[in-house]
């Protein structure tokens, strides 16, 4: 899988960059603030419909336009689909797949993959909790894209009923009953899309932990071994088997909510559910947070991806290798390992502000950004 073409127009700092690339490396170079980043942000958008560096679209539209266009050319197994998006803060944006538009933006997922490494994925093991939460979410979607749609909805479930928990606690601490006539309907639907939700990100960590084990001793041999583990908010409730089952893990979280069901009216919260739920990460015996050092977070954000990009293409569609801006942020033994990986993708895209930062194995297209501009310069 690779992508032969992107064009964008009022994208970020971009009136307009249109760009042909081959399969394997391409490296775009230029200080920071000329725009590099925002190439490959572009691509990763078709990929998620969603940024790496903001939570929301608005940022991604140039400064007084109002919208952004992307377009890609993907070619998958000798076969070519273009894809167009139209981001239109405030309004729904829209979707074409060849020429054609599509019902919603979420049918062109899947066309397109990428593994994206960049520095805010230190989070990943620093940040809070909804950082990993993301990671597992948005790696589900790009290995089956109907978990986009699950997400959604088990997303506005949870807002629905967490709207009903809020008003009607606020309603009993005023000395009223509240009206909770409804909430074992919201129990049903939380359990419902909440399971489907759970099944995957279970089935997801199992097949992912060995290879998050594997990239990590490979990045860092000399590290204590890493491993990585699902903590539901079920706890010992939680049904274990080979692949999780639904029908099983639904009956589980009604009985957990029902369980908790008095603490949630008091609080006005929703307790129970994928949303509070973690990926645990352990460096030797310890939580990776908090005892593993600058270079050892690294280290284990970068197994993280790699590890992802390795599920991908076990799964038969090799992605798109994104790399932005993190060659300076590594060592030399990291920067070869990553290398290593690198130079045996389809194709890559790499970002850096300086050309050196490069590793000299990953020789190949390059492109120069400055002011305004990208021009291929080999």
């Amino acid at each position: 899988m690779y992508v032969r073409h992107l064009q964008v127009v009022d994208f970020r700092s971009w009136a307009h960059a249109d760009l042909a690339f081959d399969p394997g490396v391409s490296v775009f170079v230029g200080s920071n603030g000329q725009g590099k980043t925002n190439l490959v942000e572009a691509v990763g958008y078709v990929a998620t419909l969603g940024s790496h560096r903001v939570a929301t679209d608005a940022p991604l539209v140039r400064t007084g336009s109002p919208r952004a266009v992307i377009r890609t050319a993907v070619v998958n197994a000798g076969r070519e689909l273009l894809v167009e998006l139209e981001i239109t803060p405030g309004k729904a944006n829209r979707a074409r797949i060849n020429r054609g538009p599509v019902p919603r933006p979420r049918e062109v997922l899947g066309i397109l993959r990428t593994v994206l490494f960049a520095p805010e994925d230190l989070a990943l093991v620093r940040g809070d909790p909804g950082e990993r939460r993301k990671f597992m979410d948005d790696l589900l979607v790009l290995r089956a894209p109907r978990y986009a749609g699950i997400r959604s909805d088990y997303e506005r479930v949870l807002k629905q009923r967490s709207a009903l928990l809020k008003s009607a606690g606020a309603a009993r601490r005023a000395g009223g009953r509240g009206d909770l006539s409804t909430l074992e309907v919201w129990d049903g639907h939380l359990a419902k899309q909440g399971a489907l939700l759970l099944a995957g990100r279970l089935d997801l960590i199992d097949d992912m932990a060995p290879l998050v084990a594997a990239a990590y001793a490979g990045v860092a041999p000399e590290s204590r071994p890493v491993s990585i583990r699902y903590r539901s908010t079920l706890g010992d409730a939680l049904p274990r088997r080979e692949r999780a089952d639904i029908d099983e893990l639904e009956a589980a979280l009604l009985a957990e909510i029902a369980r908790v069901r008095s603490q949630e009216v008091e609080r006005g919260v929703s307790l129970v559910g994928p949303h509070r739920d973690e990926l645990e990460l352990t460096l030797g015996d310890n939580p990776a947070k908090g005892y593993a050092s600058h270079g050892e977070s690294w280290s284990f954000a970068l197994a993280l991806r790699l590890g992802a990009y390795e599920l991908l293409r076990e799964d038969g569609a090799e992605p798109v290798l994104v790399l932005d801006d993190v060659f300076a942020e590594l060592d030399r033994r990291r920067r070869q390992q990553l290398a290593k990986v690198a130079a045996n993708a389809e194709q890559v895209l790499i970002t850096a502000a300086v050309a050196e930062d490069v590793p000299e194995e990953l020789a190949g297209a390059r492109y120069e950004v400055r002011d305004g501009e990208v021009n291929r310069v080999r």
